[in-house]
């Protein structure tokens, strides 16, 4: 009976260690960003969303094994979403605002300029539009990825000139660096706009190579960019989504359910944490570019006004761009303007309304 009840006892350890080894899991993940740590949004997925992950997964008998490729490493800036698409990454933070043609509906708020200076009214709207219309969560899809949340928000974009800035006249024939489709809100200044990152701002001003740039505070100050281009004019062309957190989509769906709702979970962790610490960051930006030199001004309404009268309808333009692509352009075009009103927003142009 000896040699029996020994096969048992061997036979029922094994199938304990077997269910044990099949419930622990380590996976391994990549987590890829363009811009190096010293901007939050890459900063706060090593200090906040990675943790809030490992914090969700305690006790799932699921670990994961993070490998950070951060400033350019595995993919440069506007190069995350290929990395992620491909599998050399397994997560990412995308830069929607560099992948407009691929995320065109993600980029509906860089289209519509002196909408709100607020950054967590735009980035909310957008981030509540993923839950509501399926055409947003269809462009991650159609690019192999998972929207995940965890908002990239964009405090109110300024202009950082080398030159003082007392009209829109004195911006003619300035070159003035920009991101992406924001290169568009110069359209009717006379201004010479060239698309650009954050990561040559500094040596294409100091260079000559730009005048000045379109830029955002919370960004500048790290960025050292007062140095070169101390005349900062506060114009109000408002705050803006650039982009979000994402995973390969085929990976993603492998995953356990455990493993999935932790990445969703630790993305709204990530986004109250983004929010709170943007808001401290905004005035603490301004006031230590101010106390290094800078020259802070801000224009006012009739200025404003002024200079969003004088550009061609862009959000018109980019949402039958859109519409020709077979996307919903129009439809959330409207739908992100009527959320925004809804909730307070005052547009200095009601874009989809002429």
């Amino acid at each position: 009976m000896f040699v029996p009840t020994l096969r048992k006892t061997m036979i029922a350890a094994l199938a304990v260690a077997a269910a044990t080894a099949a419930r622990a899991e380590t996976i391994n993940v990549t987590y890829v960003a363009g811009h190096p740590p010293v901007f939050r949004w890459v900063r706060l997925a090593n200090e906040v969303f990675i943790p809030a992950v490992n914090k969700q997964l305690e006790g799932s008998g699921h670990t994961i094994n993070w490998d950070e490729q951060y400033g350019g490493s595995l993919a440069k800036v506007g190069d995350e979403l290929e990395a992620v698409e491909e599998g050399l990454a397994e997560i990412g933070g995308i830069s929607s605002v560099f992948d407009p043609a691929k995320l065109s509906l993600q980029n509906v708020t860089y289209y519509t300029p002196f909408v709100s200076s607020d950054p967590s009214l735009v980035v909310e709207t957008i981030d509540a539009l993923h839950e509501t219309n399926q055409a947003m969560l269809s462009t991650w899809e159609e690019n192999g990825l998972e929207y995940l949340g965890g908002p990239i928000a964009i405090d109110d974009y300024v202009l950082m000139t080398t030159f003082p800035v007392n009209s829109i006249e004195d911006l003619n024939g300035k070159k003035i660096g920009a991101p992406g489709p924001a290169v568009n809100w110069l359209e009717g200044t006379g201004a010479v706009g060239v698309s650009g990152n954050l990561t040559t701002y500094y040596n294409e001003i100091k260079t000559g190579v730009y005048d000045g740039v379109i830029v955002f505070a919370t960004a500048a100050l790290p960025g050292k960019l007062h140095e070169v281009a101390p005349h900062i004019t506060r114009i109000g062309f408002g705050a803006q989504y650039a982009g979000a957190i994402a995973a390969n989509k085929d990976w993603f769906d492998s995953q356990p359910d455990a493993v999935q709702k932790a990445l969703k979970d630790a993305a709204d962790t990530y986004k109250a944490a983004y929010l709170d610490d943007l808001d401290k960051a905004v005035t603490a930006s301004f006031k230590a570019m101010q106390e290094q030199g800078a020259t802070i001004s801000e224009v006012d309404q009739e200025f404003r006004q002024k200079w969003a009268a004088g550009m061609d309808n862009v959000a018109k333009k980019w949402a039958a761009q859109v519409d020709s692509e077979g996307k919903a352009g129009t439809e959330i075009l409207k739908a992100y303007l009527d959320a925004i009103r809804a909730a307070g927003g005052a547009p200095v142009r009601n874009w989809d309304q002429e």
